[in-house]
């Protein structure tokens, strides 16, 4: 029981840290936004620990979207975004 119970909790806590982040990743540039500056991060071997260390530094900006711009590295990934708002 203490296992589902860990279970359940993980499983929320996780969806909340990604639901957590205000800045939304665009494809392109928004057309209602402004540029406000760029950001970068490094990360681990996955772009999607990439996409969510961006975010976070996007979000801590005030930013409401952002673009990745460049990815580099074979093993720890460094990006770099353009933040909107």
């Amino acid at each position: 029981m203490k296992t589902m119970n860990a279970l359940a909790i993980a499983t929320l806590l996780s969806s909340l840290s990604f639901a957590g982040f205000a800045a939304t990743e665009v494809q392109s540039t928004p057309a209602d936004q402004q540029k406000i500056g760029t950001i970068s991060a490094n990360a681990g071997p996955n772009l999607a620990s990439l996409e969510d260390q961006l975010a976070q530094k996007a979000d801590m900006m005030g930013a409401t979207s952002f673009r990745i711009t460049s990815v580099t590295g074979p093993n720890t990934l460094h990006g770099t975004a353009v933040i909107y708002k």
